[in-house]
This record gives structure tokens, C-alpha cells and sequence, in this order.
């Protein structure tokens, strides 16, 4: 039992499916090392105290035993509902926002079999509160600690789902991602991510930022995992994703910012390229740039998208401006780091010229991006751009290999075809180099 956790979803699927393991068996394993470490991690907001009530009857369920997700417990992101727990999105304004149903990710991933162990700790907000907040810090939480080294940096805002993935506190994780804060954190705690093209997932029953740009996303040990637990939040079977072939493959690289990119993480991108060339794989330099439109859409719809979640909620507080004046009621607990972010998307709106404008760039940018990866199967980010979460591209961050520094270090692709994306992703990952779990103290 002991080494269960660095299971891959996939195996513990097989062990259940053979009936080596029983679902309880294997949620109380979690909830157990949830018990063991999470006090030095601070991942988990909330566990659900039904959850081996949910795993008994899925022991005793005589059909439904091959669904894709099936006696699989997962952790969900605090901005996300699940019934009967609290949505805060980390946040001590939200603190009475208890969810009286699922969100339909989570109600669509019980049905394929999940066990929901609990929820899982985030940056306030998502990210979204004020400018200069570290990764996984939060007024209701504090802050999430990355397992590999606690001075490191846990990533953001996905920040429990990712090290709770990463310390083996789960079979796989559901987060969620405007701007890289499903992929970055995959990066930053050595596990895969996956942001699927925008609209892949209904976003109904999450906590939002700006609803053209936020998607739910999985989290997991391996791209195969992340796939399954994506169909399970879909709520429907996807056609079987096989690798392409490496000598068929074809892969552009993003050259912009690379100039911000250590020559440390360079050269460890240029040895998978090398080893890809050199059995076949075809590769294209472009350029693809960062877009601050993306900014823009995010200030002028979140107090919009944000009311419309709140006003079907169970909160007190229905209104961004209600929330802002109880951060500044109490400045020394909420305000540690500013709430500079709140309050320019408080004087925002979806009727200013300035989000039209970048309503109409996205549209043209998504026409160009995707016309210039037409011919590739997948495109690498070597330097920072946010190009492909501004026109809703899928991506994904893969484990890329162990860092001088005993940190893991990963890669984020992206591509204009999903399937083809996911495709190429699961040949590349195969030469990636291995990833070493973090040791852990209790």
C-alpha cells in the first residue's frame, strides 16, 4: 500500500478494476496521507466527510464499474462547487458560500465513477486580487507549500491541486486556468496539466475570472491520466488518442522572449530537440507574441462574470463592491498584500471601448495563430507569452526532466488541433527525461 501514491490514475484504475484494491481501501489510503503531510503542505481547504460514503457505494455498485473514472479519488479547486462544501476561491469574503449542487465538471466526473475527497487550497482570487501576491497565498489559507522544497516557488493559482497531485495526496486533481494557471503549475511541481480549447468544458458552477478566457483543467502524474480524467469531466468517452509517430511528427517552436529563458532550462529544451531530430521528428522556428489585450478582457468582464456566479450563490456578499469594502474594513487580514487588481476590475466594463478593441483583436489573432500552426502537430513555448490562452488554443505542460537543483523542471506546448496536440504531446513525453517524487515530511 505504501507505494500506491505514486501510482499513475491508469494503474490504480487497473488494481480496482481486478478488485486488488477496494475503493475505500483506496480512499481512505488519500485521506490518510492527506492526515500524514498536509499540515506541512496546506493544500487542502476542505475535505469532504462523505467521501467513504461515496467509495462504499461504488463498491457495491454491480454496473458502471468500467467508467473512465471510476473509484478514482480526486481533489477539486476551491474555486469550483461541490456540494456541500464551500467555494471562497480563497477568499475570507466568501467564507459563508456554501455549494448547494456540482459544478458540471464535477457533477459529470462523479457520474463517470470519482471519488471527490475534498477541495484544495488556491491563489485569492485566482490571481486576480492584487499584483505582487505569491503564488498560493491566500487570506483564508496562508500559503500552499511546494513539496519539493518549501523556499520554491508553488505556482499559481491551481497552487493545492498541483502540490497535492505532485505529494501524492490524490489519484489525479481538477484546477482551473485563465493564464497559465494550470500549466505553469504543472511546471513548478513536476506533474502534467492540460488546459483544453476554450469552451471543450462547460464553466458552469465555477467561481470566474472572465468566462472568454477561463477553462477548467486537470492535473495529474502523466498525460494519459490528465486525458482520462478530461473525458471524465466532458461526461463522455473520447475516441482512444494514439502517439504520432516521432519520424512523422512535426513541431514549431515559439521563439519570443527566449532571451528570458536561462541557458540552463534552454539547454535542457535542446536536448529533447536534439534526441526528437534525431529520430525524425520535423521542426519550424516561429514567432508568436505575448498579447496585453488579454489583460483587458480579464479587468472588464470579471465583476460581471463574478456577479452572475454570486447572484446564484449561496454568499452574502453578491457584488464585487461589497467584497472590496470588506477587504478595506479590515486591511491588516485581507489587504497584506493590496487589492490593486480588485479595484481596477471594480471600474471596469464590458462596455468600455478598450474591450471591444481587444474583443476584436482576439478574434483576428485566433484567425492568424491558427492559420500558422496549421501545419504542425504541436508548438513549444520556450520564452513567456501568453498567446495561446489569449485566443483559446489548447495546452499542456509535460514533465520535462529532474533540475541540477533536485527540482523538477517541465514544458508547455500547445497547438491549433487539440486531438492532434494531445497526440504529438503523448509521443514527446515518452522522451522526456524521469521525474523523482518529492520526499516528503509528516
Amino acid at each position: 500500500m505504501d507505494e500506491l501514491w505514486k501510482m499513475t490514475a491508469m494503474e490504480l484504475k487497473t488494481r480496482i478494476r481486478e478488485r486488488n484494491i477496494s475503493v475505500r481501501e483506496l480512499t481512505r489510503y488519500y485521506l490518510e496521507r492527506i492526515e500524514k503531510y498536509d499540515r506541512n503542505l496546506n493544500t487542502i481547504s476542505e475535505i469532504n466527510e462523505s467521501a467513504l460514503e461515496q467509495a462504499q457505494r461504488l463498491d457495491s455498485a454491480k454496473s458502471n464499474r468500467d467508467s473512465a473514472l471510476f473509484g478514482l479519488p480526486i481533489l477539486v479547486k476551491d474555486n469550483i462547487d461541490v456540494a456541500g462544501l464551500h467555494t471562497t476561491a480563497g477568499s475570507l469574503a466568501l467564507s459563508d458560500n456554501r455549494a448547494t449542487a456540482n459544478a458540471a465538471v464535477v457533477e459529470n466526473a462523479i457520474q463517470c465513477g470519482a471519488v471527490i475527497l475534498g477541495k484544495t487550497n488556491m491563489t485569492e482570487f485566482a490571481n486576480f486580487t492584487t499584483q505582487g501576491m505569491p503564488n498560493g497565498y491566500s487570506s483564508r489559507a496562508g500559503n500552499v507549500r511546494n513539496a519539493y522544497d518549501h523556499k520554491k516557488d508553488p505556482g499559481g493559482s491551481s497552487t493545492g491541486s498541483a502540490v497535492a497531485v505532485s505529494a501524492g495526496l490524490c489519484s489525479m486533481a481538477i484546477g482551473t486556468d485563465t493564464s497559465f494557471s494550470v500549466v505553469a503549475c504543472a511546471t513548478e511541481n513536476g506533474i502534467t496539466g492540460l488546459k483544453p480549447k476554450h469552451g471543450a468544458l462547460s464553466q458552469a458552477g465555477i467561481l470566474p475570472i472572465a468566462g472568454t478566457l477561463d477553462s477548467a483543467g486537470p492535473l495529474s502524474h502523466d498525460l494519459s491520466d490528465a486525458i482520462l480524467l478530461y473525458s471524465g469531466m466532458a461526461g463522455k468517452p473520447f475516441s482512444p488518442i494514439s502517439p504520432i509517430p516521432v519520424k512523422d511528427l512535426k513541431i514549431a517552436v515559439n521563439l519570443y522572449n527566449r532571451e528570458m529563458v536561462s541557458d540552463a532550462q534552454m539547454e535542457r529544451y535542446e536536448r529533447l530537440f536534439d534526441v526528437l531530430r534525431r529520430n525524425g521528428a520535423g521542426f519550424s522556428e516561429i514567432t508568436q507574441p505575448y498579447s496585453s489585450y488579454q489583460r483587458t478582457i480579464m479587468t472588464c468582464e470579471f465583476k460581471r462574470d463574478l456577479e452572475h456566479y454570486l447572484s446564484c450563490a449561496s454568499a452574502g456578499r453578491k457584488t464585487l463592491d461589497r467584497i472590496i469594502a470588506f477587504y478595506q474594513s479590515s486591511p491588516e487580514k485581507m489587504m497584506r498584500y493590496g487589492i490593486t487588481t480588485l479595484l481596477e476590475a471594480s471600474r471596469k466594463s464590458v462596455d468600455d471601448p478598450d474591450y471591444k478593441e481587444a474583443i476584436r483583436e482576439r478574434a483576428g489573432m485566433r484567425r492568424q495563430i491558427t492559420d500558422e500552426l496549421r501545419d504542425f502537430d504541436a508548438c513549444i513555448m520556450t520564452g513567456p507569452t501568453n498567446i495561446m490562452h489569449f485566443v483559446g488554443l489548447p495546452s499542456l505542460a509535460l514533465r520535462l526532466c529532474m533540475g541540477e537543483d533536485g527540482i523538477p523542471r517541465g514544458i508547455i506546448l500547445y497547438g491549433a488541433d487539440e486531438d492532434r496536440l494531445l497526440a504529438a504531446a503523448l509521443t514527446i513525453e515518452a522522451y522526456c527525461g524521469p521525474v523523482l517524487p518529492p520526499k516528503l515530511r509528516a
